[in-house]
């Protein structure tokens, strides 16, 4: 699927940019349904709070549960002092994780089919495996910053084949949060790893290389539809969103069934069988 130069790119750089890979009716789809489920959504009176510059904060039962269901979790920013909303429920969310592309027809169609196996064996994967999936809302004026990181922190494997399919469904630009990335920077160690025991979990430091600064940051402003794949080893980030408009993107992670992945990642999976993108 891709051509001899875009998979040099991708390892040169570690990430590759893929303009116009879902049709806009593609993405209007998921975004009808995203709405949906944040709709349905009755949060009780516990209401999970996923926290984007501290995620081993605030990480309860939702969270670990999400790896094999669907839960919406708010924006640091969506409660006022007394613990109310500060603006519409639909305004709140953050995300909706982890389990997306295995328990909803819609969400599944968007995140399997051909095109996607082939892509993700012309980046390596040779047997994909797909462990997670994200809706990220980044909210109009609450979106929270998401701080510099690797995605191997949170999917451990031996050796690192954690890959990420970041979809646009939305402009992300630099006024609403887009992506950053530290082209090349996969060739770096790991640096963190973000580790369970039991219910509890912790962020490891493995390695004091410091993180990006902005002489070196590249954004990774794209259009809706836009496909961005990247290497589980790049440092990237994303700015609050302080504008007036939102920027929903979803993301995939896979691994490749050779790997060893990790007993002590967050992510676990018992009931709900792993599957790759055919």
């Amino acid at each position: 699927m891709l051509a001899d130069a875009q998979i040099r790119r991708y390892h040169d750089d570690g990430y590759l940019v893929l303009p116009g890979f879902k049709t806009a009716a593609e993405v209007a789809a998921l975004r009808e349904r995203a709405q949906q489920i944040v709709e349905e959504f009755d949060p009780g009176p516990r209401r999970a709070i996923f926290s984007t510059t501290d995620q081993a904060r605030g990480t309860g039962r939702e969270f670990l549960d999400s790896a094999e269901g669907i839960h919406c979790f708010f924006e640091e920013e969506a409660f006022d002092e007394l613990g109310r909303l500060r603006q519409a429920k639909a305004l709140s969310i953050n995300k909706i994780g982890h389990a997306m592309h295995d328990l909803d027809p819609v969400f599944e169609r968007f995140s399997r089919g051909p095109r996607m196996a082939a892509l993700a064996r012309n980046l390596g994967l040779a047997e994909a495996k797909l462990w997670q999936s994200m809706y990220i809302f980044k909210q109009p004026g609450i979106g929270g910053e998401v701080k510099w990181h690797q995605d191997a922190t949170f999917f451990d494997t031996t050796p690192c084949t954690v890959t990420a399919f970041w979809f646009a469904l939305e402009d992300a630009t630099r006024d609403n949060g887009c992506l950053w990335v530290e082209p090349g920077g996969q060739r770096g160690p790991l640096r963190e790893r973000f580790v369970r025991d039991g219910d509890a979990v912790q962020m490891e430091t493995l390695d004091s290389t410091p993180w990006p600064d902005d002489a070196v940051a590249v954004p990774v402003e794209v259009e809706a539809g836009t496909l961005v794949c990247f290497h589980g080893l790049l440092p990237h980030w994303s700015a609050p969103n302080r504008s007036s408009v939102s920027r929903h993107a979803y993301t995939l992670h896979a691994t490749d069934a050779a790997s060893a992945y990790s007993p002590r990642n967050w992510l676990q999976r018992g009931r709900l069988p792993l599957r790759g993108f055919d």
